[in-house]
């Protein structure tokens, strides 16, 4: 039987990959909820997973393609170089641009206040998962199954603590648990436009693989750092995080091993 092609594959792995999201939030519901120290642990491992990603699935296949177009000289490490910086700095100028709101440092980006709060928290934590969905399509963009499941499989793991700590922040400020939930699934559906963008542009224009691959990494990168470390380092448990980011780092990178390779 014939696959999908790599656009609808990028579609459906970034859409399952965003479930998980929701159903990383049904603790809320049905037990207790998990205590800070514990939630930054695997808020930790999400960013290992995530830094694991970047450079194992995107930054090093965007390498090796560079490398078979050019004979040597600094053109490959230039190209992804360049990529990378360009993917950070889409998303920073996101964050900078668009108004939205974070649990505890409260508000960025221009002050509209005809938004309801409920929608900052949405576009804040849109602004982190769109990276994630366009790496899973630029993944199954550049080398179908091989290239997207094992990020398909990463960033679906790190959804599940993510959406458990949107959840719980959402409860922390008023949102009944049913509430929280909807939006916490809500926040993960940004992931299959991101993961149909990305395997588009991929698909229909090789020449811009490399390009993809390193843009998608860049844009995750600035995420890890502006947004989830701080997060894990804010109540002082530097340390489960950091036990958490490493245990995420070496499950993304036997995934990416095992099933890409």
């Amino acid at each position: 039987m014939d696959l999908p092609s790599p656009i609808t594959l990028g579609f459906l792995g970034s859409l399952a990959a965003g479930s998980l999201t929701a159903i990383g939030a049904l603790p809320v519901l049905f037990m207790h909820i998990p205590s800070r120290a514990t939630r930054d642990l695997a808020l930790g491992f999400a960013a290992g997973v995530m830094l694991a990603a970047s450079f194992f699935s995107l930054i090093i296949p965007a390498l090796d393609v560079a490398e078979n177009w050019f004979e040597g000289g600094p053109a490959p490490a230039a190209i992804v170089c360049l990529a990378i910086l360009l993917g950070m700095g889409a998303i920073a100028l996101i964050n900078e641009k668009l108004p939205h709101e974070h649990f505890d440092t409260g508000r960025e980006g221009p002050d509209v206040a005809s938004l309801r709060r409920i929608w900052l928290f949405i576009i804040a934590i849109a602004i982190h998962n769109f990276p994630e969905g366009l790496a899973v399509g630029v993944g199954f963009g550049a080398d179908g199954l091989s290239g997207g499941l094992p990020l398909a499989i990463g960033i679906g793991l790190q959804n599940a603590p993510e959406g458990l700590a949107v959840a719980v922040s959402l409860g922390g400020v008023g949102y009944s648990k049913i509430r929280a939930c909807y939006v916490s699934a809500l926040t993960g559906l940004v992931e299959p436009i991101g993961g149909l963008l990305g395997a588009s542009v991929i698909t229909l224009s090789q020449s811009l693989l490399p390009w993809g691959l390193a843009f998608a990494a860049g844009a995750m990168l600035y995420v890890i750092s502006h947004e989830i470390i701080p997060e894990t380092h804010r109540s002082g448990h530097q340390n489960r995080a950091t036990l958490g980011l490493a245990i995420g780092l070496v499950t993304m990178m036997f995934l990416d091993v095992w099933l890409g390779g």
